[in-house]
């Protein structure tokens, strides 16, 4: 079973990257005399995707309270990704949408850092607490960021205290950004930051 995992995994490090071998492979020679002459490795160039951030403006809804929405223009992140030879498809524009709904104190909540591996796409996202009462009330707050790529799986991380609401079930929150790197590891490469 380990040896199809890692057939598998191979197989899609392979399709996720456009290799070009740079150097040949040379056997060292051999001498009768015990003479050897160096030998050579090949060496390889790795390119992954061409991406292009920047921002684009679009109208959203923005609540205010949980019964009140308003729409605003606001200038979003943008994020443009070209995979090498197009493997995974054709790109398409897609909102990466983070929320959290709150009460007792104001909150923001912010996408910090976008990671893509292969065909993944690792969205972090960092809650706050602000020092303003809510009273009795209770809002949702959001940050988005919009990303034109080929169809990819995404999962969502937030760093900070998950509030008490049902709502806010639908991530995994972390405590702090060491933890969450820990379990990510370094597979992944920054696309965006914030």
């Amino acid at each position: 079973m380990k040896k199809v995992i890692m057939t598998i995994m191979t197989a899609a490090v392979l399709v996720s990257c456009d290799v070009d071998q740079t150097k040949e492979t040379k056997l060292p020679e051999v001498d009768v005399e015990i003479e050897t002459e160096a030998g050579q490795l090949p060496a390889f160039d790795v390119d992954w995707a061409e991406v292009n951030v920047g921002t684009t403006t679009k109208t959203v809804t923005v609540p205010k309270v949980v019964v009140v929405m308003e729409e605003v223009e606001v200038e979003v992140p943008y994020v443009d990704v070209d995979m090498p030879d197009d493997i995974n498809g054709e790109k398409e524009e897609q909102t990466l949408m983070v929320e959290a709904e709150v009460s007792d104190k104001e909150h923001a909540i912010k996408i910090k850092e976008i990671r893509a591996m292969n065909n993944n796409l690792i969205v972090i996202s960092e809650l706050t607490e602000m020092t303003s009462s809510l009273g009795d009330k209770k809002i949702r707050i959001s940050d988005q960021v919009t990303l034109n790529a080929p169809d990819m799986n995404v999962k969502y991380y937030v760093v900070g205290e998950r509030p008490d609401r049902v709502f806010n079930t639908k991530y995994k929150y972390y405590s702090d950004m060491n933890t969450l790197n820990e379990k990510l590891g370094k597979d992944y490469k920054v696309i965006y930051k914030k």
